[in-house]
């Protein structure tokens, strides 16, 4: 495989520096819409340290999001968050790292939806575990309950935060690269310039990575609705799994379920349309 050229260093500070601090703003601007356990944000802006990662490789999309999720949190607060500092750099850092690391070796469509897929998933729940275990556990000592109860709390914020950035990553980061590389060629590596815009983006792969985990948050949610389940949860950790905080997840899992698997039918049927356009003129020629 070729070796990719490299970029000027100072290029990749000024990428670095503007990476965490879009991230930083754009991450601030929906820090007070919450999980149910009143913990943990809605970050759509997950896009951003992505798309910077793809482009610029990553240390940029890496020490990036670090900086700028510590600004951020800490700019909430009013004061340096140790919570951040313990949970959220780690993990902003860890993920997105390894998002770039993997579509530096080679990138395609294809090999951007497995790494969004894994690297959402490790970095949410480096996240999830070091706060909820270091942070309020340890540190704080703010949650009293076993350690059952903070794994389940654990996985339920790295539930969370996946199925709310998962469709952003997805949908948003690729229009970005798209477009960076139409209008800034010379700054777009050569590998990310030609398959990004001379391959076209496999539309069935996009829609399926968005439906699959749509129908399993919809399953989940019946799960928790009609089965034992949730009742387990709700009697043998009442503290976490509270009845405003059942309503709320099941609210979730619905809602969640129901936005992923319709964006990822309408990118499946916009592919069965385009394909089935395609096949008479296949005919004809």
């Amino acid at each position: 495989m070729e070796k990719r050229a490299k970029q000027p260093r100072s290029l990749l500070v000024i990428s670095t520096a503007l990476c965490a601090a879009l991230y930083a703003i754009g991450a601030y601007a929906t820090a007070y819409i919450q999980s149910p356990w009143g913990m943990g944000q809605f970050r759509p802006a997950v896009v951003i340290p992505a798309f910077f990662a793809t482009i610029f490789g990553p240390w940029t999309g890496g020490v990036g999001a670090a900086i700028g999720t510590l600004i951020c949190d800490s700019a909430k607060r009013g004061a340096l968050h140790v919570g951040s500092l313990i949970a959220a750099v780690p993990g902003n850092f860890a993920g997105f790292f390894l998002f770039g690391y993997i579509l530096k070796k080679k990138f395609t469509w294809t090999r951007f939806i497995l790494a969004a897929n894994a690297t959402l998933t490790i970095g949410n729940l480096i996240v999830a575990f070091l706060y909820v275990f270091i942070y309020q556990a340890l540190y704080l000592g703010a949650l009293k309950m076993s350690v059952e109860g903070l794994i389940l709390l654990s996985l339920g914020l790295t539930i969370f935060w996946f199925i709310t950035m998962l469709p952003f990553v997805l949908l948003v980061t690729p229009t970005l690269i798209r477009a960076t590389s139409m209008a800034f060629p010379n700054t777009v590596d050569e590998e990310i310039r030609l398959n990004s815009l001379k391959n076209e983006m496999p539309k069935k792969a996009f829609g399926l990575a968005l439906t699959i985990p749509g129908l399993i948050m919809l399953l989940t949610g019946l799960t928790v609705t009609f089965s034992p389940f949730g009742n387990y949860l709700s009697i043998n950790f009442a503290k976490t799994f509270t009845p405003s905080v059942m309503e709320l997840l099941q609210l979730l899992f619905y809602g969640s379920g129901a936005v992923l698997s319709i964006l990822g039918l309408a990118v499946l049927g916009a592919f069965s349309f385009t394909t089935r356009s395609k096949t008479p003129n296949s005919a004809k020629n």
